[in-house]
């Protein structure tokens, strides 16, 4: 986070229910929360990130700690409501509902078709290159690039020691490295 001096100010104010202090740590957490659960094929990141901070404000109370301690608290619980819904979805698949009226009010908000395809292509490479990884090295990839957490910050979000996210996250990009190399082999 980057609240720097103000963070303990920030905490105090959002404990209380200060709005100006939700937003502030809002606006620092959400979008990297969403992105990880995002990356991490959540199956509604939007509705696990929410799940997120609704049990950070149920939490807070009970918080300590200083701005590294909160951001390894908020992904630790944002990790956990992606596995509750991974399990979730696993026992009750969801089938999308075809609508084509609200299909139709999308249309003018959407990027170009053309803009979409690109950014599916990327995605899938990237979703391929991340498949090749064990699942502890795809969330400590997320967490440090995406997320931005550092390494003690992953290591509490992921219940293990900084020393396992060192080597799992040296082990991933030697994994990554040797698929790239793989593919330009290929191509």
């Amino acid at each position: 986070m980057t609240l720097g001096p103000a963070f303990d100010t920030t905490l105090a104010a959002a404990r209380i229910g200060e709005q100006w202090a939700w937003t502030a740590l809002y606006r620092e957490l959400a979008g990297p929360v969403r992105g990880y659960l995002a990356a991490r094929r959540s199956p509604s990141p939007e509705d696990e990130a929410a799940d997120t901070f609704l049990d950070v404000a149920r939490g807070l109370h009970r918080f300590e700690g200083d701005e590294s301690d909160l951001r390894a608290w908020v992904f630790a619980i944002a990790h956990r409501r992606m596995v509750d819904a991974v399990r979730r979805a696993g026992r009750r698949p969801e089938v999308p509902v075809r609508d084509e009226s609200l299909a139709q009010g999308w249309h003018d908000v959407l990027p170009s078709a053309e803009y979409q395809a690109v950014l599916r292509l990327q995605s899938e490479g990237v979703e391929r290159l991340l498949a090749g990884l064990s699942e502890r090295q795809r969330d400590v990839l997320l967490l440090r690039v995406v997320a931005g957490l550092s390494g003690a910050e992953t290591a509490a979000a992921l219940g293990i020691t900084n020393a396992a996210v060192r080597v799992t996250q040296h082990r991933a990009i030697a994994a990554l490295r040797r698929s790239l190399t793989s593919i330009d082999a290929s191509a």
